[in-house]
């Protein structure tokens, strides 16, 4: 058995592209950034929540604090592949991420409490707490997406990934299915993240304010908790909106936009 664990503390600032934005961003960071060694690669992942969807009620209520778990991995597993598990919670602006690695057998089992953790390390600890906290977990999303993903080279746990071809689905959850669901993006659009450890870096913040880019409040499970979820339990939730290519340009960080069925 493998087992591995990380521990992350950073910001997560989103933004949402076109694909005009998306090439002129790549050609303004290639001084600064560095592909990763894992190039472009398709991440699976599995949300897990309470019967009733409380996590994904309380983060599309934008909160001071909200957290969540899921099981993650990079490539299509089989039984005995090592995945990830992932606590993450996110308190005034910063992400705190937990992880730890262990063979798919034996995270679907530990979750469903069909078996104890094989592992006794500090994050499998703080996983059992969250399980105490939200009892009765179960699966109740798949979300794909494929990423690039980029390092910076004097600081390499300063990161820009760009997420595109973002599914989600509310059946067949388990990550040994391949990616394949309903879009969360209109077609043309990429989810950008920039993640940092303290401040921005001046080069950045330069190219995003001299190409017009703005953050963007954007939740992939919470889109599905809206699209799919909450009309499955008969829970009265609007749909959010797609933004269009030609919106995109157009976002401030203090504008809205009715939402719409698309």
């Amino acid at each position: 058995m493998i087992s591995t664990q990380m521990t992350f503390k950073r910001y997560e600032i989103k933004y949402l592209l076109t694909s005009e934005q998306k090439s002129a961003f790549m050609n303004g960071m290639r001084e600064y950034m560095m592909p990763d060694s894992f190039g472009r690669s398709v991440i699976r992942n599995i949300y897990y929540d309470t019967p009733d969807c409380r996590l994904a009620r309380r983060s599309i209520e934008k909160p001071m604090y909200k957290e969540k778990l899921r099981v993650r991995s990079y490539t299509r597993p089989g039984y005995d592949d090592n995945v990830f598990i992932e606590l993450k919670k996110k308190y005034d602006s910063v992400v705190y991420k937990r992880r730890m690695g262990l063979p798919l057998r034996y995270t679907t089992a530990w979750l469903s409490d069909k078996i104890t953790c094989p592992d006794s390390s500090q994050v499998a600890r703080e996983i059992d707490y969250f399980k105490s906290v939200y009892r009765d977990l179960e699966p109740k999303a798949y979300i794909s997406y494929e990423r690039e993903a980029f390092y910076a080279k004097d600081d390499h746990e300063s990161r820009v990934t760009f997420d595109e071809n973002i599914l989600g689905r509310i059946h067949d959850l388990t990550l040994m299915s391949d990616p394949s669901g309903r879009s969360l993006l209109e077609n043309g659009m990429t989810l950008m993240e920039i993640k940092v450890g303290a401040a921005m870096p001046i080069w950045c913040a330069s190219l995003l304010s001299g190409l017009k880019i703005y953050p963007y409040s954007f939740s992939k499970y919470g889109t599905v908790y809206k699209k799919m979820l909450a009309s499955s339990m008969r829970i009265a939730e609007e749909i959010p909106c797609l933004i269009t290519s030609s919106e995109a340009f157009l976002i401030t960080p203090k504008q809205s936009y009715p939402c719409r069925i698309s």
